[in-house]
């Protein structure tokens, strides 16, 4: 008998699919209600189960769900909804011998839309225009319009499915991609031992890699001051991967014209921080992969 512990919602949703592909083999589909006592083999964290926390601040159900998680003496793989496995709860179990998988690649398509769609909100000034809309001022871009975007460069900082999917989409508007991997294999691409070359006199930076011992704390003022001057940032990685207080002096001193934001080293952001207010700032509250089609495409994976 395998019992699999998951969500109410997702027992619903799922139950033919996973009976479908056990075919005849005995299973039990476990909810945390109904987990004292199981001998879970396999648990399923989806997005209902994580709703709205953070790595510090843990939803009810999340909660909920890591009791009979931890308990499970016989589990031998967990599954994520997330593309990360940087949460405290999966280090812990992997040393316990617990195989980990993410859904990678799930939300990759929405992840380097939001990405590219902060680039051009960015690049045409929208931040300054929706700022001009609530004042009902007429403000236009006449003394200080903007460059096109053709010809500048940006790095994209990881190559996973959603750094290649960035990187072909800012080709689509002419600029030059610089790519930072593991290991370099193209003219224009760099490890991460080279990421200051990648970040000379750059107009963009767009981190899109996972948090890991190489990339914490990988971009901090010294690498920010590599960029050009009125280069802007894009973080769709992780909070820690940049450090949060060298991006706000960059910004406050506008060696940096702007940053699009969706992780942040404390989630939720603190109502202090500055960054709320910088005009030059989009804040995001780590959505940049939300979408109502995720769910089908993670069933699938």
């Amino acid at each position: 008998m395998i019992e699999i512990l998951l969500s109410a919602a997702t027992r619903e949703r799922l139950r033919h699919e996973i009976a479908g592909v056990l075919a005849q083999r005995p299973h039990r589909l476990i909810t945390p209600d109904e987990a004292r006592g199981a001998a879970i083999d396999i648990a399923f964290i989806s997005r209902d189960v994580t709703g709205g926390s953070s790595k510090t601040q843990l939803e009810r159900s999340l909660l909920d769900f890591y009791v009979p998680l931890r308990a499970a003496s016989r589990l031998t793989w967990v599954h994520t909804h997330s593309a990360g496995a940087d949460r405290p709860i999966f280090p812990e179990l992997l040393q316990r011998g617990v195989r980990v998988t993410t859904s990678s690649g799930a939300n990759a398509p929405i992840v380097a839309q939001t990405a590219v769609g902060a680039v051009l909100a960015l690049a045409r000034r929208f931040p300054r225009l929706a700022a001009a809309q609530r004042d009902r001022a007429w403000r236009q871009l006449l003394t200080d319009a903007p460059p096109p975007l053709a010809g500048q460069t940006a790095v994209v900082v990881g190559f996973g499915p959603i750094g290649q999917r960035i990187a072909k989409l800012l080709e689509a508007f002419e600029l030059n991609v610089r790519i930072v991997r593991r290991s370099a294999s193209t003219a224009n691409s760099f490890s991460f031992d080279d990421v200051d070359l990648a970040l000379h006199d750059a107009d963009w930076l767009i981190l899109a890699c996972p948090l890991t011992p190489q990339t914490d704390r990988l971009i901090d003022a010294r690498r920010l001051g590599l960029l050009a001057d009125g280069a802007h940032v894009i973080n769709v990685a992780r909070g820690e991967v940049l450090v949060q207080a060298d991006l706000i002096d960059a910004l406050a001193q506008c060696k940096l014209a702007g940053a699009y934001l969706d992780v942040f080293e404390q989630e939720p952001l603190v109502a202090a921080s500055p960054l709320w207010d910088l005009p030059n700032v989009i804040v995001s509250p780590h959505s940049a992969g939300h979408s109502s089609g995720n769910a089908a495409v993670v069933d699938r994976m």
